[in-house]
Formats: C-alpha cells, structure tokens, sequence
C-alpha cells in the first residue's frame, strides 16, 4: 500500500444519522451500516458498497466519505434511485422507481437538486398516464404537458402541482383552465 489509500476496506458508520455520523474501522453489522470498498484518509473515497442495518443499499462513487457520483440506492420495498450523487444526495440527472406499496410502479425521470426533483423532468404512473415539464421544489411548477392514459391531455403552467393556466383538450372539446379555475 502507498500512502492512506486503500482497497477493499470496511468502515463503519456510527452516529444517529447519515449526515451526523463518523466512520469507524470497527463496528457490528447487526448495529452498524457497512461500508466495503475503496478509502483514503480513514474515509469512503472512490467505489464502494454500503449497506444499512435495515436493508438500505449504495452501490457507486464516494468523495471524502459521502456518496459523490455516480450510483445506485435500492430500498427493501423495490423502490430505486439511479443516477447523480453530490455532498450524499441526487444532485443532477437521475431515474426513481417506486418500489411496493402506495406508490407501486410510478416512476420519475430527470433533474435532482438536493434530493428532490428540480428542473426538467417526466413522471409516469401505472395507469400510462405521464407528465413531462418542469420541477420546483419536488412539485409540477412552470411548463409542462399531462397526458392521460386514454390521450386527453392538459398543456399549459402548473403552479405548485396544480394546473395553473392552459388547456385541456380530450378530443371532442377543448376548455382553458386560468388562475386554477
């Protein structure tokens, strides 16, 4: 080995939470989330594999002990996140699938900004119907276009998830929408 770089180490996460934690080169996989992969300075840093206690899993690129990169998070329900990492959040493109449960089969694709979708985006759910638009805040804000199942469709603006200012066309008749109404 040269220098504090390393291979194929195990690290340890203690603490009450991701963000307010410390690795440790000893630990209980029954208490403690595992860390296997490249380290440097006694931190993640490089490829790695980390594992919660309660089935949580990252597979990808690490900087200076947080997720940083590209990578992988699937979650014991099915539910993942593919995509963008910064400072240990989705930060840029990345795809969430919904895993079982309420949510079962909806999905989003597009820009993350500290976790939440912001930006250009698409979202699809399991009845076929999809919105492509923009993202404020994890809610349709600005332009964007619903489609449902059946091909009626909404164009226009969306403020804070709601339809704001547009059209609804179903095929037989069209009708704008202003201020919500």
């Amino acid at each position: 080995m040269i220098g504090n770089s390393h291979k194929g180490e195990t690290l340890y996460l203690w603490g009450t939470s991701y963000f307010d934690s410390e690795w440790k080169e000893i630990g209980d996989k029954k208490t403690h989330p595992v860390y296997k992969g490249e380290v440097e300075n006694g931190v993640p840093n490089g490829q790695g594999i980390f594992t919660t206690t309660k089935g949580d899993k990252y597979v990808g690129e690490w900087k200076d002990g947080n997720r940083n990169g590209q990578g992988t998070f699937t979650f014991p329900n099915g539910s993942k996140y593919v995509g963008e990492y910064k400072d240990g959040l989705p930060n840029g493109q990345g795809s969430y699938t919904f895993g079982r449960g309420e949510w079962d089969g909806h999905k989003y694709v597009g820009e993350y900004k500290d976790g939440i979708p912001n930006g250009q985006g698409s979202y699809t759910y399991p009845s076929g119907d999809r919105y492509v638009g923009k993202w404020k805040n994890g809610k349709r804000n600005g332009i964007g276009i619903f489609t449902f199942a059946d091909g009626d469709h909404y164009e226009g603006e969306f403020k804070d998830g709601i339809v704001w200012n547009g059209k609804v066309n179903n095929g037989n008749f069209e009708y704008k929408i202003v201020d919500g109404k």
